[in-house]
């Protein structure tokens, strides 16, 4: 699993090192163009991928993870996709899967369903609902969650968007419900 998350990592660096030797190399008459005009238009399709630093490290996210606390491991992976419905504004849908060696082995699937707006086409602001399927427990946890950050695009179908996110959890902390903040680093395709 560390060779996967090394491998993205690779993946990612090399794709943002690229994307900033052709964007140096963009003639004068391209650079008036707004690089995000076209990425967040209505009929624009968003593909994203997302990494998540900090909250409980347990499983449950659409997001890219992987931890490792006092001998116990836990990892998700996910993606989420979106189509823009008027400038500006996407809905989104994500699914993700997570498993965990805590109390024994468990797997939980994720489902999110949620709006983004772009502010200025470069400050996305998400609102979204997520629910965790966890094997073997008698109620699956869920959450509200808000998140801010900024848009870095480095072409015409490729963004980075640094942001924090809160998760607030619908069950309480006994039942297995944990609000949490996150740091989190999305990689986003755009058409």
């Amino acid at each position: 699993m560390k060779r996967l998350v090394l491998s993205l990592m690779a993946i990612c660096t090399f794709g943002f090192a690229n994307a900033q030797k052709k964007v140096s190399k963009v003639s004068s008459e391209e650079k008036s163009y707004s690089s995000s005009a076209d990425q967040t238009e209505v009929g624009s399709w968003l593909i994203e991928a997302n990494t998540g630093f900090g909250g409980d490290g347990g499983v449950g996210s659409t997001q890219f993870g992987l931890t490792s606390r006092d001998g116990k491991t836990s990892y998700n992976i996910g993606l989420e996709g979106g189509y823009f419905v008027i400038d500006d504004l996407a809905l989104k849908v994500g699914l993700g899967y997570g498993g965990s060696s805590e109390s024994g082995s468990i797997s939980a699937l994720t489902y999110k369903i949620g709006a983004k707006y772009y502010i200025s086409r470069m400050i996305p602001v998400e609102l979204s609902y997520t629910g965790v399927s966890v094997s073997g427990a008698s109620e699956n946890p869920s959450y509200v969650g808000l998140q801010a950050g900024y848009a870095l695009f480095l072409g015409k179908n490729v963004s980075v968007e640094p942001g924090l996110r809160y998760n607030y959890a619908l069950l309480s902390k006994d039942k297995g419900g944990i609000s949490n903040l996150q740091f989190n680093i999305g990689f986003a395709l755009h058409f």
